[in-house]
């Protein structure tokens, strides 16, 4: 089964709605890491909301989908965690750390915005420090 990645400008947007098997899983890591290399995306959201069970590999393959998308430039955000999805992930040691969370999408895309805006901020200024030290600006 593939889940859908819609693009919402710059930013991807998944949401797991089913239950996925581990060959499921394994796809869906691939079709995100693709799709954020192929858009050139800045931000990814991962809604997990519709989801009450989380395992450990599961966890792990978000977590690594994650990290993936971080190396390809995107920032990254899994929303709607459950409180006992949260529960289970902590008392299994398994913790996202290759992704901020947030409550629900709404406050994961706003979360993806700001980092982004400030992204180019920084981008921005460290483009004006070095135009300094160049005799001329091309």
């Amino acid at each position: 089964m593939r889940i859908p990645i819609l693009r919402l400008g710059n930013i991807l947007l998944t949401s797991i709605q089913v239950d996925l098997t581990d060959e499921d899983v394994m796809l869906f890591q691939n079709d995100v890491v693709n799709e954020v290399s192929r858009t050139e995306a800045m931000g990814l959201a991962i809604d997990i909301t519709a989801l009450e069970i989380v395992d450990s590999f599961m966890a792990r393959v978000i977590n690594d989908t994650a990290n993936m998308a971080r190396l390809l430039g995107a920032e990254v955000v899994v929303c709607g965690i459950q409180p006992t999805v949260a529960m289970t992930l902590v008392e299994m040691g398994r913790g996202l750390l290759g992704a901020q969370s947030t409550f629900n999408l709404e406050q994961g895309l706003i979360v993806l915005r700001q980092r982004i805006v400030q992204r180019a901020d920084l981008w921005a200024f460290d483009d004006d420090e070095r135009s300094r030290d160049r005799p001329f600006n091309f």
